[in-house]
């Protein structure tokens, strides 16, 4: 295994990271760790199980998608020394790297920290990145810049125990404007700028929404306040994630998103128990300073215009990939990524481009481009000609010919079909047939290989997401059909609807019937959501299924894009979606752990964090004595009221209180140094309790250990 030399120069906090990775990985190898307690951890690392055995797919988490020249020569660098040379951008902005060796990741770590960049809790059931409108800070549409709200709120979760393991993730989402470019209505939260007047003084807040989401349920988030002051943002957070860590759940995967605790619960109800919450936390305001993301002030370049040397390209490109920033003297130039692969030869050419003509920030957009800022006009044929010279002058960012498309069976395990090589195909129909649509943008096409929706096909005008058709003894490899999903011109966000399932070789005909029937069908100008919910689904499945009649006379329709052999379906297990087996005493251990992880927060004066570590190390200590019981347990709340039952009520074990009032003082209580103190000493002695019950136990089962299931220790 690999140590970084240069280790020492890294932050504290990274380099513990660094070494915890090393020696868990190193304790994996010696079997001293079992495989999927290892996955759940090496996850929040940003080590991600591939389809291909041996190999890992590696993420890494940009808030809002903003790395520098130098952090992009770096990424380069990464790649080609422990990757494939590919960059992936992702509809998270974040960068990928494919076909990493799991020894190779602390090393890769180490290099991203040197640069300012991290992979801490880029996957797993975290607070995933933060995206946020690409244009923010630039956004002629904007009521103020959004990156610093971002930044903040980002590096106030990064490594919070609050939101270290959950049931499942938690995405949020900050808008620029009113247009909704980051797609706030379907992220558990939202953030949309808005102003209001007090005392004479114009005041920053945010239109706020919780419980969106994509997926096989995909669901609009609910409006929650139509103000909320900026420092009021991150307490909000912080107070629904602890419900949603209480309340959320765990066993059923399926269900475990905050869309379906808030369906359960209510949206009123959530809101009630946010309140209860608050008092709790260690901070009632967090306000937040804009200086955290410093303004750019763009030096002019002092370099002679040139021509353009492709003049008709040119002014496609100018068109539909450049706009005037709202700092009126300068341009924005964004880059059509075919789906979002760039090799790191290319990074590093695209990475000078920048430092000669650019504001050194490029931003990764949710469609899987970039986004240069602050060029001057008369230099954008100087962009232009460079960027073609490494082939990222394509006309049509943003439009229906730039088709969004996760991985796939590429590298995902969870992939049915191949989205990148539909997508590819798709992209030339649009280019070679219709050609007068590269320019528009306000129609999109999105591909996912399966419905988990990593390429957001829910949100797509036109979204494809993979499946599969039996006809025995084979199996033909197909595409779901959705329409009328994504963002009209006025924000107002849609859900696509499921119109019919069809073999993915004939996906370009179906393609080209909607495109037809949309130029003859249409009335002048409507937008192709209110086209398509004029006509309705009934209308659109009729039209469509003439492509579903199967000939299996027909070789090709048993092979999927990219193949030459026939269709085999070979869906994987999801990372974090695994089922395996533990035993009570390495939940014990667990317990014993976090409160050795108050302990230490406390003494640092972090009272709030020891206090929710404390609170951790309470509901699995009484969740290892449920489960030697065999009694389920798939939320922090039922563990608790089971105990009650299971324990305190059969007088199995003292408590003088009433077991879930005892634990859940910690949201009655503000978070001082004595609360802090006592609380944890009450976790300790309840610890040794269970301790003493669980050798009973073991003395009467001849000390054998129970056998437990995975998935009710995720709870």
């Amino acid at each position: 295994m690999q140590h970084h030399s240069k280790i020492d120069q890294i932050d504290e906090a990274v380099k513990n990271d660094i070494q915890e990775l090393q020696k868990r990985i190193q304790d994996y190898h010696l079997g001293r760790e079992d495989e999927e307690r290892f996955k759940l951890y090496r996850l929040t690392r940003g080590v991600y199980g591939q389809r291909q055995t041996g190999v890992q797919m590696f993420r890494t988490k940009i808030p809002f998608g903003k790395i520098t020249s130098q952090q992009l020569i770096r990424l380069a660098d990464i790649s080609e020394k422990y990757a494939t040379g590919n960059l992936h951008l992702t509809t998270r902005q974040n960068v990928q790297f494919h076909y990493v060796k799991l020894n190779d990741s602390p090393a890769i770590w180490a290099d991203l920290a040197e640069a300012g960049l991290t992979a801490r809790e880029a996957c797993g059931n975290t607070v995933r990145n933060i995206t946020a409108s690409a244009k923010a800070g630039i956004d002629p549409n904007e009521l103020f810049d959004v990156s610093p709200y971002v930044q903040a709120s980002f590096e106030f979760f990064l490594r919070n125990p609050i939101c270290q393991e959950m049931g499942r993730k938690i995405k949020p989402a900050f808008s620029s404007s009113d247009h909704d470019s980051a797609f706030t209505y379907f992220h558990d939260f939202g953030f949309i700028p808005r102003l209001k007047e007090e005392n004479g003084q114009q005041v920053k807040g945010f239109k706020l929404v919780v419980g969106g989401g994509l997926g096989a349920v995909s669901m609009v988030a609910h409006p929650v306040y139509d103000f909320i002051p900026t420092d009021q943002i991150i307490p909000f957070m912080e107070a629904a994630i602890r419900v949603f860590d209480r309340y959320g759940e765990r066993e059923k995967r399926m269900k475990a998103r905050m869309k379906f605790l808030i369906q359960k619960l209510g949206l009123s109800t959530f809101l009630e128990l946010i309140e209860t919450e608050r008092k709790g936390l260690a901070k009632q305001s967090v306000p937040i300073d804009d200086s955290i993301v410093p303004t750019l002030i763009p030096i002019k370049k002092n370099i002679t215009p040139a021509k353009a040397t492709h003049p008709e390209e040119f002014e496609k490109w100018l068109a539909s990939n450049t706009f005037q920033q709202k700092q009126s003297a300068f341009y924005a130039v964004q880059i059509r990524v075919p789906r979002g692969d760039i090799h790191a030869k290319t990074a590093r050419q695209l990475a000078a481009i920048v430092q000669e003509l650019a504001a050194d920030d490029i931003r990764i957009t949710v469609n899987q481009g970039l986004l240069l800022r602050f060029i001057q006009p008369e230099l954008l044929p100087n962009v232009f000609n460079r960027l073609r010279e490494i082939g990222l002058a394509a006309p049509g960012f943003d439009s229906i010919a730039d088709i969004t498309a996760c991985p796939g069976t590429d590298t995902c395990a969870l992939g049915v079909t191949n989205s990148t090589g539909l997508a590819e195909v798709l992209e030339a129909v649009i280019e070679q047939e219709y050609p007068h649509l590269i320019l528009e943008n306000n129609l999109k096409i999105k591909i996912s290989g399966c419905m988990n929706s990593c390429g957001q096909h829910m949100a797509a005008n036109i979204g494809f997401h993979g499946s599969s058709i039996k006809k025995r003894p084979l199996v033909i490899p197909a595409m779901q059909i959705v329409l009328g999903g994504g963002v009209d011109e006025y924000g107002k966000g849609f859900i696509a609807e499921k119109v019919i399932k069809l073999p993915t070789k004939r996906i370009p005909d179906a393609l080209r019937l909607l495109l037809d029937d949309y130029a003859s069908k249409a009335q002048e100008g409507e937008y192709f959501n209110d086209y398509y919910y004029r006509l309705g689904k009934i209308y659109f499945y009729d039209l469509l299924k003439p492509l579903a009649q199967i000939d299996v006379q027909d070789p090709h329709i048993f092979q999927d894009w990219g193949q030459e052999e026939a269709y085999q379906q070979e869906i994987g297990v999801g990372e974090c979606a695994g089922v395996t087996l533990d035993v009570v005493s390495t939940i014990l251990q667990d317990a014993h752990q976090k409160l050795s992880f108050a302990a230490k927060a406390i003494q640092l004066g972090d009272f709030a964090d020891g206090i929710y570590h404390a609170y951790s190390s309470f509901v699995i200590g009484a969740k290892a004595l449920l489960l030697s019981e065999d009694i389920k347990c798939n939320t922090h709340i039922k563990i608790l009221d089971d105990f009650q039952t299971h324990y305190i009520d059969t007088e199995k074990f003292e408590l003088s209180n009433p077991f879930p009032e005892h634990v859940l003082r910690m949201k009655q209580n503000k978070p001082t140094a004595d609360f802090a103190k006592a609380y944890l000493e009450d976790a300790v002695h309840f610890f040794e309790q269970v301790q003493h019950i669980r050798q009973q136990q073991l003395a009467e089962a001849n000390g054998e250990d129970k056998v437990v299931i995975e998935n009710y220790y995720k709870a």
